[in-house]
């Protein structure tokens, strides 16, 4: 089933939004590489980002100063979910 799906390519803008993610919070600097998965998946003007991580990002703490901060730098953030929450599972 992934075969179709493409891999995203880390931009300098996604570098850029993971960086701001974390500085602005609500991302800790020890997860960054969340803030990159987000970022990247914004970049690209993905739908969804499905995830297991409910820590960082499919958190609905987290979801609204995440998607601010998107939306601040001119983008949609994505739907960050499960994969059970999508599907309805």
């Amino acid at each position: 089933m992934l075969h179709e799906i493409p891999v995203l390519a880390v931009t300098p803008d996604a570098v850029s939004l993971a960086r701001l993610l974390v500085r602005r919070g609500p991302i800790p600097a020890r997860a960054e590489v969340d803030a990159l998965h987000i970022a990247t998946a914004a970049i690209h003007g993905t739908d969804y980002l499905l995830t297991w991580n409910c820590r960082h990002i499919a958190n609905a703490l987290m979801r609204s100063r995440i998607e601010t901060l998107c939306r601040t730098a001119g983008l949609e953030p994505p739907i960050m979910c499960t994969p059970e929450e999508l599907t309805g599972a």
